[in-house]
């Protein structure tokens, strides 16, 4: 009375069916969102009735259009909802099953089941999104009552549509194994418009059972049902049209032996039937409620012998009994007859024990080997537990097992009406929830609503802060069953991991761990190897994560971007763990040496492709230049990653193979290098650009090189000090450096943050923001900007042509980044992506100019040249990936013993590396030139 008192200022009306207050909201919106993660997933939360009483009460209500939901859109139409496709605008958004991560709207309230509550792995990225995006999420699963309950459920529907699937199943499980039975003429809950057509079907077959119809050599049929909620009692529901006879569960073994084969027998088990102290047999509920451990299961041993089919209606908590482990099954079905022959014709089972329908679905729980649910599509598995695998076939030994996660599915219109009546009292609170404001600040919430919101505000709300904790204690148990010969941690999911992985999962004896932020591309890496453990990490925000993660391996291979290696290098450190990179070794991880050597570790960086080949084709050659006497008068190396010819078709005759906004950002950077004994310095912001040279050494490809970074540091680690010529630089198609002078022109390439690129600053079209950058009204006309532009990138034909052909005169949204560099990447990312078929190329040439001692002057030319596999590894992958492989091998091996922060200069580094990587297909040429 209370509560209701409190909030009576807020109340608008009582819900006619239940006298629940419904709330005022002055901004509340309702979405009903389309669901679209199973094409079986034909429910919606809500019934029409349930929506014409959220308009009648004035709410807003939008539902998203979809052909596959089972009720059609023009009832809820007619309901007074508005059927678009945009619900943004909505403050709740609702639906059943999870929707995809990429079309989460921040700051909004979801409503749907998010199956996250167990930190279940493959919802986890869900879960990061959800937080990220400041997204408030309402559980259905936590909506309980003050004893536990849940009170919005599609419990009862499980139970029903699982109890048809498995008759229908059963039906087919019999004939495989020679006998035809009334249950051939059930079929799948979805085959049927609603449930009375089913129940029809299944008293048909109960008639013919009746009659003595079921063959007399399969003996009396008995059913076991798990569980008292709703989802044990809509199964039985549908039993219940069976002849059927429910009996006691320690009268089942009599029954199963001798009873009348005119009807089913059935016993609902409760765990006082089966749960016994390990000590004494006895059964206490209060103990067991608080210590499980003490207790195990006699089901295997006392009731499974006796059953034709488990329904299972209960989930598993770790440390509790199992109904029935891998072993259980074993014993069961060991003892399988031999059959005669000459009883073909009405042949004994091989076994009693034929099915389990497991409505739970909660894979390897009570059911030790139910390690996978079945589908809609695909209902039906077999257990072979002797060989302990499962395969689709009716026929032989085995457990034929349902485990359909969906089952309300293929009942949908009734599914939905009975999810609605028990949503519906709950709604009118949910639609004052605001997630923009602080959770503990919504005062209107019921102890039901408030203990079911998951997250708020960008993180777990105090009661599922657990959920973290259970994830990394998951992925700890995970990273400890490692082998003891090797434990990888590799930190990126990117383009050039792929190598890497794949090179370390050739042996079974090393274990790989793979950490990264971006969910879909962990996934997609880790999908094909065996002995690799995906764990999602955000290197800036989850030190403390990072740290366990480094503590539990021998060596870290971070290919993450280089602005996060000195972190890495600070807990690799910390831990005493070895530490290999490949990329260029900056001044902040230089001071950590005497940090490293200290600790007793190695930290080798720049073992990819640039930094790293050219690295080790250089000190190779120079090393035999001293070996030989002679001095290294210059040094000259340029490398480039590009589409193959027949593949750069675009006017940039570019594409990327790595990161978009690293390619645009190293064509910013400062560049210092030495030319005939002449320093040239040029200023950061594109200068270099003006350096580009043709390079005519393979005059097919019709290269340009561009200087790059500071090619005279490399002097001193070289150990040639004494070269008049250090020059380090990027090669592109021809034309290139002229084309992307005239993105700086304009001003696209700048790193700097954007105001008009904010997350608070208004939507703004590509064509708007040339305008600005061109200092014109974002309201000019495109031929305006046109005429601007082209002035402005000094009328060069080719670079308007590749405005025009980049689309940046259009009016197409501008996807908002950190600054308009990074959205520039974005925009022109998949415009100069390679295409499924396609493939690229890397060129790396190193020319190295000796003078001997007689004073003849030798170049050595070492040349590399490796093209990308369609549908595998690009060339920059492997190239950057394998050399960085092989060296954290060689450390994890042993062969590397040097401590501290250094590269591959050394010949029992480098010399090991370039005669491995021939075997992945690097293969480098040398020639000669002598003047």
């Amino acid at each position: 009375m209370y509560w209701l008192l409190r909030h009576k200022s807020r109340a608008l009306s009582l819900c006619l069916r239940c006298g629940h207050p419904r709330y005022q909201h002055h901004t509340a919106i309702l979405a009903l969102r389309r669901e679209d993660i199973n094409v079986w997933e034909r429910r919606a939360p809500l019934a029409p009735r349930h929506i014409k009483e959220l308009t009648s009460a004035g709410y807003k209500v939008l539902v998203q259009p979809s052909n596959r939901r089972a009720i059609h859109e023009q009832h809820y139409r007619q309901a007074g909802a508005i059927i678009q496709e945009d619900i943004s605008e909505a403050t709740i958004i609702i639906g059943v099953k999870r929707p995809p991560v990429e079309k989460l709207i921040p700051r909004k309230t979801y409503a749907f089941f998010s199956h996250t509550i167990k930190a279940q792995e493959a919802n986890m990225p869900l879960l990061d999104a959800i937080i990220e995006k400041e997204i408030r999420l309402i559980d259905y699963e936590k909506m309980v009552d003050s004893k536990g309950t849940r009170v919005v459920a599609f419990g009862q529907w499980a139970g029903v549509a699982g109890m048809i699937n498995i008759l229908h199943g059963l039906g087919l499980r019999f004939l495989a194994l020679g006998h035809h039975t009334p249950f051939m003429h059930i079929g799948m809950s979805h085959n049927y418009r609603n449930s009375a057509q089913a129940v029809q079907a299944v008293r048909d077959c109960g008639y013919e059972i009746s009659l003595g119809l079921m063959p007399k050599s399969i003996g009396p049929v008995t059913f076991v049902f798990t569980g008292t909620g709703n989802v044990s009692k809509g199964a039985q529901e549908i039993f219940n049209e069976l002849p059927c006879e429910f009996v006691e569960p320690h009268e089942l073994r009599d029954v199963f032996r001798s009873g009348d084969q005119n009807k089913i027998y059935s016993t609902v088990l409760s765990r006082h039937h089966h749960l016994v102290r390990k000590s004494d047999g006895k059964y206490d509920p209060v103990e067991y409620q608080h210590h499980p451990k003490l207790y195990t299961s006699r089901f295997s041993t006392d009731i499974a012998p006796y059953t034709t089919c488990l329904v299972n209606g209960i989930y598993w908590e770790p440390d509790t009994p199992r109904l029935l482990t891998r072993t259980d099954a074993q014993s069961l079905l060991g003892s399988a007859k031999i059959l005669d022959p000459a009883s073909d014709g009405c042949p004994d089972l091989p076994h009693r024990f034929l099915a389990i329908c497991d409505i739970s679905a909660d894979t390897g729980g009570s059911i030790e080997f139910m390690t996978e649910c079945t589908t809609i599509d695909m209902p039906f598995c077999m257990y072979d537990a002797e060989k302990q695998s499962i395969h689709d076939s009716f026929e032989g030994n085995g457990i034929l097992m349902c485990s359909i996660d969906n089952l309300p599915a293929q009942l949908p219109i009734e599914a939905t009406e009975y999810f609605g009546d028990k949503l519906c009292p709950y709604l009118w609170e949910m639609l004052a929830s605001d997630a923009t404001q602080p959770f503990e600040k919504e005062s209107s919430f019921t102890p039901v609503i408030r203990n079911a919101v998951i997250a708020s505000n960008g993180a777990l709300t105090p009661k599922f802060k657990y959920i973290q904790k259970m994830r990394g204690k998951r992925e700890s148990a995970q990273i400890r069953t490692m082998s003891p010969k090797g434990r990888v941690l590799l930190l990126g999911a990117g383009y050039v991991s792929g190598p890497v992985l794949e090179y370390f999962t050739r042996d079974t004896d090393i274990e790989v761990t793979v950490a990264a932020i971006q969910t879909d591309q962990l996934e997609k890496l880790v999908a094909n190897h065996n002995h690799t453990t995906p764990v999602t990490l955000d290197v800036q925000r989850e030190r403390g994560k990072l740290s366990e993660l480094v503590k539990s391996h021998d060596i870290v291979i971070s290919l993450l971007p280089g602005n996060f290696h000195p972190t890495v290098m600070e807990e690799c450190i910390k831990q005493k763990v070895n530490m290999v990179t490949a990329s260029y070794q900056s001044p902040e991880m230089t001071e950590m040496h005497q940090s490293a050597l200290d600790a007793g570790i190695t930290i080798l960086n720049e073992v990819g492709l640039d930094p790293g080949l050219d690295h080790m084709l250089a000190m190779n050659r120079i090393d035999e230049a001293k070996a030989q006497g002679s001095t290294v008068e210059s040094y000259q190396s340029f490398c480039g990653g590009l589409p193959a010819p027949e593949c750069s078709d675009n006017p940039l005759g570019y594409k990327f193979s790595w990161s978009p906004s690293g390619a645009l950002i190293n064509t910013i950077r400062p560049a210092i290098f030495l030319m005939n004994g002449e320093v040239v310095d040029i200023a950061a912001g594109g200068a270099a650009l003006d350096y580009a040279r043709p390079m005519s050494f393979f005059p097919g490809f019709n290269l340009e090189g561009i200087p790059n970074r500071d090619s005279i540091k490399y002097g001193k680690p070289f150990g040639i000090e004494s070269a008049r010529t250090l020059l380090r630089g990027s090669l592109r198609y021809r034309g290139y450096a002229n084309t992307v002078k005239g993105f700086h022109k304009i001003g696209l390439i700048n790193p700097d943050p954007c105001p008009l690129l904010s997350p608070d600053a208004p939507p703004i079209t590509w064509r708007e923001l040339m305008c600005t950058l061109v200092g014109i009204p974002p309201s000019s006309s495109v031929q305006s900007l046109e005429e601007v532009v082209y002035e402005k990138i000094e009328r060069d034909e080719h670079r308007m042509n590749t405005l025009n052909w980049l689309g940046l005169f259009k009016d197409e949204p501008v996807e908002k980044g950190q600054s308009l560099l990074e959205s520039f990447a974005k925009h022109i990312e998949p415009k100069l992506s390679y295409a499924p078929g396609e493939r690229d190329l890397v060129v790396l040439r190193n020319d190295v100019g000796i003078r001997h001692p007689s004073g003849q002057l030798e170049t050595k030319h070492d040349s590399l040249v490796v093209y990308g596999d369609v549908g595998g590894f690009s060339a920059m992958a492997k190239t950057v990936g394998y050399p960085c492989a092989i060296a954290a091998e060689m450390v994890l091996d042993g062969e590397i013993t040097n401590k501290g922060v250094f590269g591959p200069l050394t010949k029992d580094i480098y010399q090991p590396i370039l005669d491995r990587i021939k075997a992945e297909g690097i293969v480098y040429t040398s020639t000669t030139t002598c003047t």
